[in-house]
């Protein structure tokens, strides 16, 4: 197995920026999810309630982050010393936020009121330890560190989706980190543990999805196949721990390095049981 595709998200619900080389840090990919988008009273924003998110082209400069949208654009830079307090989930994170000019620009695009904030050198915020041993660092990433997805679990929902007469989706909808290439659909759930490019990842909870998956990521639009739909016939949870529809692994990495497109994918522990699943009632 090979590793096929890279991606970073600057911006939360923003646009993703593939990539060929990525650094891995012990919180994640560097310059993913690093930036976000929160209501004036710090609440977090995503696509959920957003739409828009999805047109937005986020870059990670020096110092600040530049934005492009519709045919707009400007260059935010971040004074450490001007913070908001912020909630992502049940976590609350000290951030840096933008200056008013900025977040007018920000609020004018979008039609209503919101803040740039960045999670810089300051900022901290740990999730999960009832997954991962320990509390694990992350960004403003919904839950973990890093997002596993597969090729051959992506097929497999596609012909369920075909099936259904629906159109095919591309794994750009389910916002993943690194993709694998495996034939085998839903191998993942076996593994524990993986190691790619001399990292030891651990996969320690399954991925539920949301409306998100449902949504076009260039237009925002909900529009084409419908994950959750195809979803809902073989990945529906039956472990009341992880409600809903899954596809893809959270992970932990528990090194420092670099990955490229093109590195071996090796399985270092396997699960003596993978997660159950719902089965469809019998038409």
């Amino acid at each position: 197995m090979k590793v096929t595709g890279l991606n970073i998200h600057p911006l939360k619900s923003g646009r993703a920026v593939p990539q060929t080389v990525v650094t891995v840090n012990v919180d994640g990919l560097a310059g993913d999810r690093r930036f976000m988008v929160v209501e004036p009273d710090g609440h977090f924003i995503t696509q959920r309630e957003l739409q828009a998110l999805a047109q937005v082209e986020a870059a990670h400069i020096d110092g600040g982050l530049h934005l492009k949208m519709n045919g707009s654009e400007f260059t935010v830079r971040f004074d450490a010393e001007r913070r908001l307090n912020v909630r992502v989930w049940s976590s609350d994170v000290d951030a840096a936020v933008a200056d008013d000019a900025a977040n007018d620009v920000l609020s004018g695009w979008f039609g209503r009121a919101g803040k740039l904030v960045h999670m810089d050198e300051q900022a901290e915020r740990y999730v999960g330890a009832e997954w991962a041993g320990v509390a694990a660092p992350v960004g403003f990433a919904d839950g973990f560190p890093i997002l596993i997805t597969t090729t051959g679990s992506l097929a497999d929902l596609n012909r369920t989706l075909i099936e259904k007469g629906q159109e095919p989706v591309g794994m750009e909808r389910f916002r993943t980190n690194i993709l694998i290439d495996c034939d085998e659909p839903w191998e993942e759930d076996w593994w524990e543990s993986l190691e790619i490019g001399g990292i030891t990842f651990d996969l320690v909870k399954p991925c539920a999805r949301c409306i998100m998956t449902t949504q076009d990521q260039v237009t925002g639009e909900r529009i084409g196949g419908n994950p959750i739909q195809g979803l809902a016939e073989k990945r529906m949870s039956a472990d009341r721990r992880v409600a809903g529809v899954l596809f893809g692994w959270n992970a932990v990495p528990r090194g420092e390095g670099t990955l490229k497109l093109g590195d071996e994918v090796n399985v270092v522990r396997r699960r003596s049981e993978r997660w159950q699943m719902k089965l469809r009632a019998a038409n």
